[in-house]
């Protein structure tokens, strides 16, 4: 794939990583920012474009993070950066609640478009996806005139009071922070390579287990919300079983149970698909985006059935800087990339050269016990190996450490923090993801000899 930004797509060491400009940002961050934010590669980024991250020392980095999967079309895409300089040019905030602005509405006709199911749809944007999924609970117990909501083991949902109670890992989110939003209750997930009973039988017993945990601990009938990731992102990209999904969406549907599904960290093209429910057909009921929308700038959406967004009463939904003209702008300019530049075949090309090279990885090494996800959203599982799933976290920081040293951007995850997570922009040439892969092997032999 050519890329049209005009950082040069090669990586490129000039210091050590991280650099002395580098460290002494780093010196001031230690003095300014309050610790508990943390940093996990400290090299300070000045420009960005393609599938490279560009330092204050003139590093050139190979990007597999996306920022977390939010630069899905680069860093700074044509298109994007256009957008928002008219935007800037024209206007930067009115706040939509007080004098609206057409880029809002524009953003919620696309989404009504792109998301999946036919049906009439709403929206209202937000800043975070956090924002998003506390509203789209919202909507659903307005709706449902419920007020439970059920999540799922090794679910992340964010960081606010209510999303912390619905996000399943304590460190370093929940801890210290409690006591969370009541009304939250936890199913099993359908983790093929975990589950007790086998990946064979994984589908059916963890769907009877989530049934088991909304009709005896719950009620049917004071379920307000099924949240689901289709991919779990933090708790490790966990792809639950064929047809698991479709049958806890039937369940909710002939329960009058909303299902969201949070497509945060899926959407926009990331899985192959512009959906992650769109590889099963799952149509929910509402559907929670944010970090991919936007091509870096801050924005969140909930869609869904007209009858439920409309449910709330007006000045119900909102927030000062929600939808953003400069934001709004973006997401117009990422979405006009993704459908121009078909970034989910990319993504599905981004998985074929990644997978073919994991596999090679995977029968030198029996430490990894699975190679996950779809798409450009790949992830390797690191245990103690030779079929023992002791989760091996030891592994993972020291290859992610060395990927650091040299240059590459890499992201581990998992509630037992022995996941490599991929997330490349879908703008990367094949030629650094094929670099940053080498690097992983380095990596791998370096430490596990």
């Amino acid at each position: 794939m050519t890329s049209s930004t005009p950082v040069p797509q090669e990586r490129k060491l000039v210091t050590e990583l991280p650099g002395p400009a580098s460290q002494a940002l780093h010196a001031r961050k230690g003095a300014a920012v309050a610790a508990g934010v943390g940093v996990g590669l400290p090299a300070y980024v000045v420009r960005a474009g393609g599938g490279i991250l560009v330092d204050v020392d003139g590093n050139q980095l190979i990007d597999f993070g996306s920022g977390i999967a939010v630069t899905s079309v680069g860093n700074s895409a044509p298109r994007v950066v256009a957008a928002v300089t008219d935007q800037v040019a024209d206007f930067t905030h009115t706040c939509f609640m007080v004098t609206p602005y057409e880029e809002y509405v524009e953003v919620c006709e696309q989404l009504a478009e792109l998301t999946p199911g036919d049906h009439e749809k709403r929206s209202a944007l937000f800043n975070s996806g956090a924002e998003a999924v506390e509203n789209a609970v919202k909507v659903a117990r307005t709706a449902t005139g419920r007020t439970a909501v059920v999540a799922f083991e090794h679910g992340y949902h964010g960081r606010t009071n209510l999303t912390m109670g619905l996000t399943a890992k304590n460190m370093p989110y929940k801890h210290g922070f409690g006591p969370f939003a009541p009304e939250i209750y936890r199913a099993p997930m359908a983790y093929p390579l975990r589950w007790p009973g086998g990946a064979e039988q994984c589908a059916d017993q963890a769907f009877a287990a989530f049934v088991d945990v909304v009709h005896s601990q719950v009620g049917e009938s004071n379920t307000a919300a099924v949240i689901i990731e289709p991919i779990q992102g933090e708790g490790g990209f966990v792809v639950p079983p064929p047809g698991w999904l479709p049958r806890v969406a039937d369940y909710c549907r002939e329960h009058g149970i909303v299902l969201i599904a949070d497509e945060i960290q899926t959407g926009f093209c990331r899985t192959g698909d512009w959906f992650a429910c769109d590889h099963e057909g799952v149509v929910p009921d509402l559907i929670t985006t944010a970090k991919g929308i936007a091509g870096g700038l801050p924005l969140a959406a909930v869609t869904g059935r007209a009858d439920l967004m409309d449910s709330v009463h007006s000045g119900g939904l909102g927030g000062t800087y929600g939808g953003n003209p400069v934001a709004c702008a973006a997401a117009l300019g990422a979405i006009a990339t993704m459908r121009a530049e078909d970034l989910p075949g990319r993504a599905q090309a981004i998985e074929r050269l990644f997978r073919n090279r994991l596999e090679q990885l995977r029968s030198k090494y029996d430490v990894i016990a699975e190679i996950r996800g779809r798409g450009a959203m790949l992830a390797i599982e690191l245990t103690a190996g030779a079929g023992d799933l002791t989760p091996n976290p030891t592994a993972t920081a020291a290859i992610n450490k060395h990927c650091h040293s040299q240059g590459l951007v890499t992201l581990t995850a998992g509630t037992y923090g022995n996941v490599f997570r991929f997330l490349p922009p879908l703008s990367s040439p094949d030629h650094l993801l094929e670099e940053g892969l080498d690097i992983i092997e380095d990596a791998f032999a370096q430490v596990l000899g």
